[in-house]
């Protein structure tokens, strides 16, 4: 398939192009409760091609480009009209010129563990046994639950020469827990891990099962004011998402992020001074750049500007290729149990909880949240929380507890001081 494609981009008379083959094997397991309700088997193989072509424009040159995936089962005539379609719509996409990436050639590198080297099957078993395993409890229990388990192998080419190609796996999926006393609750979750993470798994469960009995007892008391607020696991990854967001290259050529490398971008510190590292999930990117591990926050200053190759290109730095996963190396001197004996609020669960990367502005509609007075602690719902990172980034503070999942690794849990939080007292329960 890769040498006919390569003879209809010769006959369209495409000179530069980038194509990523993509070969995907996946097991799919859906739950009604613990009974298997249906089981999907894919193998897929599909075909990724860019086409870059130049231009002009006021004397200066420019450079297109077009997208359009392409199938084995085209003839020879359906690839040159795809490909013919693209190269005519990459006309009208024109930016200003840049050099494509630069050429890697290497063996394949394979991902080790079990997730990468076992059949499926066995995965997915694994995984079955540590989602039902917490799920024993008389008052709450898993409604339904999804479960994927994805395994790919991917090799990228290029005009210019490059032929790299690796292979990666990953297991995510969802499931619903149910409290149906004193309310009828049902609490949504998601779960995404690049190894079969068996016990993060069975205690992502476990406190979800704790999360949907409180919530079906919460009450709507909460006071509106200014709350110590303690935030963990995705919704903490989520703010911190906000760093890597201003780091990238599209945003600091655009001119929404005027940070530039060796600003003190945490500002004033009381707190801890942060140390970001976003981590290279695959040896290559979407365009074949090599990718490593690449620190770019160390004590709260910007070391490293990150992102793909057009707009590192236009930046003048070296493209690093595009991250998925966040690594915050801080390591908290606070135990999470002593975090929570002061009075503060622990929000837990949200409906919809956000980061603004222009405003860094997050929050969201509190749906579980614990008030902490110090004395006793109250199960909350409703109301909702609206803080300014830039506000808050001088005084954090770690939990010495950790959390992982496919996108973030690093402390569990982190205290906000002084965060915004609209309440709901004297609203009906």
């Amino acid at each position: 398939m890769i040498e006919r494609i390569r003879l209809a981009l010769h006959d369209c008379g495409v000179e530069n192009w980038l194509l990523k083959e993509i070969r995907t094997e996946s097991g799919e397991l859906f739950f009604v409760k613990r009974e298997l309700d249906t089981r999907r088997i894919k193998d897929t193989l599909k075909y990724a091609l860019t086409l870059f072509t130049n231009g002009e424009k006021n004397g200066k040159k420019t450079r297109g480009s077009t997208s359009v995936e392409l199938l084995s089962s085209m003839t020879d005539a359906e690839l040159r009209t795809a490909i013919d379609g693209a190269k005519y719509a990459s006309g009208f996409a024109q930016n200003p010129f840049y050099e494509l990436p630069d050429a890697e050639r290497g063996e394949t590198v394979r991902k080790q563990g079990a997730l990468a080297e076992d059949p499926l099957a066995v995965s997915l078993g694994k995984m079955t046994e540590a989602l039902f395993a917490p799920d024993v409890r008389a008052d709450a229990f898993l409604n339904s639950a999804e479960l994927f388990a994805v395994r790919k192998s991917v090799r990228i080419l290029s005009s210019k020469g490059a032929d790299v190609s690796w292979t990666d796996a990953r297991i995510e999926g969802e499931f619903v827990v149910q409290c149906k006393e004193p309310e009828d609750v049902e609490m949504h979750n998601r779960f995404a891990y690049d190894e079969c993470d068996t016990e993060a798994l069975k205690a992502r469960v476990e406190e979800a099962l704790t999360f949907v009995c409180d919530r079906a007892k919460a009450q709507k008391v909460l006071k509106s004011g200014k709350y110590d607020l303690i935030l963990t696991g995705e919704q903490l990854a989520t703010v911190l998402s906000y760093y890597p967001s201003r780091a990238e290259a599209p945003m600091l050529y655009a001119g929404y992020s005027t940070w530039k490398v060796g600003d003190d971008v945490q500002g004033k510190c009381k707190g801890e001074k942060l140390d970001l590292t976003l981590c290279a999930t695959e040896p290559y990117s979407a365009e074949g750049i090599p990718m490593k591990d690449l620190p770019f926050l160390c004590g709260g200053k910007l070391t490293a500007v990150h992102g793909n190759n057009r707009f590192c290109r236009y930046l003048g730095v070296r493209p690093t290729g595009e991250y998925e996963k966040l690594r915050c190396e801080n390591r908290g001197k606070v135990p999470f149990a002593e975090m929570k004996k002061n009075p503060c609020l622990l929000a837990v669960t949200f409906s919809d909880f956000q980061m603004d990367e222009f405003t860094s502005r997050f929050g969201g509609e509190i749906r579980l949240a614990y008030l902490i007075d110090g004395e006793k602690v109250t199960a909350v719902t409703g109301g909702s929380v609206n803080g300014s990172l830039l506000e808050l980034q001088g005084n954090l503070v770690f939990s010495e507890e950790t959390f992982r999942n496919a996108e973030y690794e690093g402390p569990y849990a982190a205290l906000f001081t002084g965060v915004s939080v609209a309440g709901t007292e004297g609203e009906n329960a």
